[in-house]
């Protein structure tokens, strides 16, 4: 058997891409993570995918609970929506399902993320314009 050292790589099987962009965002890393399971386990024509808590937390090594908290970083940064489901069993009683998982396009999340940053920055200007009024007001008192 010949050893080869980077396997083909076929994207409809085995590989999925990871928007550079993504790493503008300031995710933390486990938000990173649990992003890239939910890429890997997409339906690439509906961009959808339904894994549960605990199914994310084996992959990425995770509790559910933790999980959770990444996801809702993921919809705060508006990198995914999330669906309740329901699932009715043999019996006939309907149940919490999954989560059904939309991945949203990262140009949604670049544009909210570069708003923000704009939003900071008019801020920051306003506070330092403040800031020399009330410097050059009390240099007036002073010297009067």
């Amino acid at each position: 058997m010949k050893y080869t050292p980077w396997p083909k790589c076929d994207p409809v099987k085995n590989c999925f891409q990871l928007p550079n962009e993504i790493f503008l965002l300031g995710l933390s890393p486990g938000a990173l993570a649990v992003y890239s399971y939910l890429l890997c386990c997409e339906n690439r024509s509906t961009y959808q995918c339904w894994p549960s808590y605990r199914t994310i937390g084996r992959a990425v090594r995770m509790s559910a609970n933790t999980v959770r908290k990444y996801v809702c970083e993921l919809e705060d940064h508006q990198l995914i929506s999330t669906e309740s489901t329901t699932v009715t069993t043999r019996d006939g009683l309907k149940r919490n399902g999954s989560l059904l998982y939309t991945i949203r396009p990262i140009q949604l999340a670049l544009d909210r993320f570069y708003e923000q940053q704009l939003t900071q920055i008019d801020a920051a200007a306003e506070r330092q314009r403040v800031a020399t009024a009330l410097a050059l007001r009390g240099d007036k008192r002073g010297s009067a």
